[in-house]
């Protein structure tokens, strides 16, 4: 059985959870494209270039000496893109309009990438 259904689900449970949000991936590290609910948005360039983001901001943690990369939040005039570590090897990605409150997209986001970084961590299923 494959993970993405279960990691979709998570997806769409936080749309439901949060207004304004556009949509949400999740890809590993890599950027290679686990599962998504994006509509506008094409999930392959997403997760490319969400993998060079991190790149960039796990160099950046780790060269002011504030630990493993966790989260990167951007904003933009039309909304934010915010990046979460979702266990050992993935990131979740959300993306979210400008009326979006960023507190409850911290919050949700946070518990959703610990839920998923569990699924995608656990060993394969037979």
């Amino acid at each position: 059985m494959t993970i993405e259904p279960l990691v979709r689900d998570e997806l769409l449970a936080l749309r439901d959870q949060i207004r304004h949000l556009q949509g949400g991936m999740v890809a590993s590290a890599d950027g290679m494209v686990i599962a998504h609910d994006l509509r506008d948005v094409e999930p392959d360039g997403l997760a490319a270039l969400t993998a060079a983001a991190i790149g960039v901001a796990k160099r950046l943690t780790e060269a002011t000496g504030q630990g493993p990369f966790e989260e990167s939040l951007t904003r933009g005039t039309n909304g934010y893109i915010a990046a979460y570590s979702a266990g050992r090897s993935a990131v979740l990605t959300a993306v979210a309009g400008p009326d979006t409150n960023v507190g409850r997209l911290h919050l949700q986001a946070r518990r959703a990438a610990a839920r998923i970084g569990t699924l995608v961590d656990a060993p394969p299923r037979r």
